[in-house]
């Protein structure tokens, strides 16, 4: 607290990322959703063969470049593409952009009772009324759910955070259909890790409203990069710049703009690297069913895992990070029975499932 704050900085309760270790301490890191594998080879070639001397010109606006490629992996016009600095900046400007500010008559945002939890954050920021909208049961989104409620906007990411659950794009175009008047997010912020894969940008043509907002930090291990876009009409993309050029008209630097065209231009290593850490996520999976824990099937490139019975969670995840291997618990009621837990190497949750079956182990025995 602080008298030189206004009230809302007193008041709000700020986005809380995961821990990010010390120099120097070794740990096995799967609690933030990074990638373990390194970007595309074509990153390193870029920075090799960069001109450092346009640093000093500012960069392009639109990201040209990167929108040309993005467009291209997406199918539509680079005039449908937005980027910026990490799909979170991309999400605050969707915020600003498409959802009124509280008052009186106001309509809420939707979105899922347990989802990314920067979401309600932006919400306070930005003066937004919102209402969370149960989930089923073990963690169902039922699109049903979010039709005839008046709103003015939703957003859902879609595989969801922390849940790990997809919904489908029907399911998807169920809601598009029942709110023709609202603009609807879908956050595909792991929706590269999706088996077998699919993106709601595939519904745009027949919906206007519809915007999809993907990263470049999780499947193309780009997240000390910070480059996020969206994709949707021209006249929702319009709607962005604007507000970004209220705010920020330069938010991608020109090094990030090259970078990240040329890793998305890389096909084959994207899909090598995202189809790796499925396979490591299907092994995850089993592993820890055999130990007890209930698993959902995951579309992300993490698991949330219910620990099984006589295992306090909180305890599990401090142990684990007593023995350098960290992991996400999120003491919310809930959730506080549950870990989420990024897929590593093959290596990284062999680890960690013999460092859990040996906590498993050890309350077996007393």
């Amino acid at each position: 607290m602080s008298k030189f704050w206004n009230r809302k900085i007193n008041e709000i309760e700020p986005y809380v990322a995961g821990e990010q270790p010390k120099k120097g301490e070794q740990v096995i890191k799967l609690n933030t959703n990074e990638n373990p594998y390194p970007p595309s080879p074509m990153t390193r070639v870029i920075l090799r063969t960069f001109d450092y001397s346009n640093l000093r010109l500012y960069p392009d606006t639109n990201a040209s470049g990167f929108a040309e490629a993005a467009a291209k992996k997406e199918g539509v016009l680079p005039s449908q593409i937005f980027a910026g600095n990490g799909s979170d900046e991309v999400l605050a400007l969707c915020f600003q952009t498409f959802f009124e500010k509280e008052s009186r008559t106001s309509l809420p945002v939707l979105s899922p009772e347990f989802s990314y939890s920067f979401y309600p954050v932006f919400e306070r920021f930005y003066d937004i009324r919102s209402e969370l909208i149960p989930l089923r049961e073990n963690f169902r989104l039922d699109p049903s759910d979010y039709t005839g409620i008046p709103n003015c906007g939703i957003v859902i990411a879609n595989p969801n955070a922390p849940t790990s659950r997809a919904i489908s794009l029907e399911d998807i175009e169920v809601i598009l259909k029942g709110n023709p008047d609202s603009v609807v997010v879908i956050d595909e912020a792991y929706g590269d890790f999706t088996d077998p894969y699919f993106t709601a940008v595939s519904l745009l043509p027949r919906y206007p409203n519809l915007v999809v907002v993907k990263t470049m930090s999780k499947s193309y291990s780009l997240a000390g990069l910070r480059v996020g876009y969206a994709v949707a009409s021209e006249e929702l993309i319009e709607g962005l710049k604007r507000a970004r050029d209220s705010f920020n008209s330069y938010p991608t630097d020109r090094l990030a703009q090259v970078l990240a065209a040329g890793a998305i231009r890389d096909e084959a290593y994207h899909r090598a690297c995202t189809d790796k850490i499925i396979a490591t996520r299907r092994y995850t999976t089993e592993a820890l069913r055999e130990l007890g824990f209930s698993v959902p099937d995951s579309s992300a490139n993490f698991i949330f895992a219910k620990v099984p019975e006589g295992i306090d969670a909180e305890s599990l995840y401090k142990n684990l990070r007593a023995r350098g291997i960290l992991v996400r618990y999120f003491k919310t009621e809930g959730l506080d029975d549950r870990l989420r837990i990024t897929i590593g190497t093959p290596e990284d949750m062999e680890e960690f499932v013999d460092e859990v079956r040996q906590e498993v182990n050890n309350a077996k025995n007393g």
